[in-house]
């Protein structure tokens, strides 16, 4: 399905999991370190799976948001998204990820809570690029 652009970014990795990335305009610059449990050093400094949960949750949100009205549902102010990434072998061969979405909803009706939170997934650039790809447990905590 087609999409029309209205904003682009880019950033460019070197040395991959274990060297650095930067954003365009520089607002993102982080060291990448591999973590103990890939065989890496660990240690301080960021990763795919963990730009990967900052991106999604706060997408996340920005989507709920952006749905609420159209749901009738206010988004809390203290509302967060925390997102868990999984990364391991897949059966098929190479590897791949998981993503559990956490959402914290204060004083919003659970049954409530669960309407925007699936107006929100059905919406979320995140959530289309990875349907059917990667497993998406939504929880409302």
């Amino acid at each position: 399905m087609p999409v029309t652009v209205i904003y682009t970014t880019s950033a460019t990795a070197t040395g991959g999991r274990d060297g650095a990335a930067r954003s365009d305009d520089g607002s993102v610059d982080v060291k990448l370190v591999v973590p103990k449990e890939l065989g890496g050093p660990g240690g301080v400094g960021a990763n795919p799976e963990r730009l990967f949960a900052a991106g999604y949750s706060a997408c996340f949100l920005g989507a709920m948001k952006a749905v609420s009205g159209g749901v009738g549902v206010k988004v809390p102010a203290d509302a967060t998204v925390t997102a868990t990434i999984g990364f391991g072998p897949r059966s098929e061969g190479g590897y791949g990820i998981t993503a559990d979405l956490a959402i914290r909803l204060p004083g919003v009706d659970p049954e409530a809570g669960r309407r925007l939170i699936d107006a929100a997934h059905a919406v979320c650039p995140y959530s289309n690029a990875t349907r059917g790809n990667v497993d998406v447990g939504l929880t409302l905590v």
